[in-house]
């Protein structure tokens, strides 16, 4: 009868040992999916934030300019660029908003510089940005790196875009 005994105490603590293990790659398996998720929602957030901020510079820098200024659409090399122009001291200057290698660029020079889409100063990675203007519109469409994508329409002030 002690042999028994002793058997069934080591078949109790091997089932007990098999049911932590179940428990413990459950909790395991749950840590694991909860962690993938809320990297998922968190790459969501950051890029749907890195859309955000572009379509608000980009509204920003429209608000900015300066009256009497055209906003103007322009292409070069398959690059849409947003421009205008502003007299500083007598010369004339023009700023440039454009998106090439992965970011959205702001470029100031002055009238008649060559374009070189490098030399724009980062402001906020995005992978395209389209812009068209039409009847005191301006449209931008901006596709993030995760290949979504947001829409802006602005109605230009008096002056600005005509």
């Amino acid at each position: 009868m002690g042999r028994q005994r002793q058997r069934k105490h080591q078949i109790d603590g091997l089932i007990t040992l098999v049911l932590f293990g179940v428990f413990a790659g459950c909790v395991l398996s749950v840590l694991l999916t909860g962690a993938k998720v809320y990297r998922d929602l968190t790459a969501e957030g950051q890029a749907a934030y890195g859309r955000r901020i572009c379509a608000q510079y980009i509204a920003t820098k429209v608000r900015q300019v300066p009256s009497g200024s055209a906003l103007r659409v322009e292409t070069s090399d398959g690059i849409d660029i947003l421009s205008y122009s502003e007299e500083i001291g007598g010369e004339t200057y023009i700023t440039s908003v454009y998106c090439s290698d992965g970011w959205v660029r702001e470029l100031f020079t002055f009238e008649g510089a060559e374009f070189f889409p490098e030399d724009g100063e980062r402001i906020v990675e995005a992978e395209q940005v389209r812009f068209s203007l039409e009847d005191g519109l301006l449209r931008v469409e901006i596709e993030g790196a995760d290949g979504s994508g947001t829409e802006l329409a602005l109605a230009l002030r008096g002056g600005a875009g005509a």
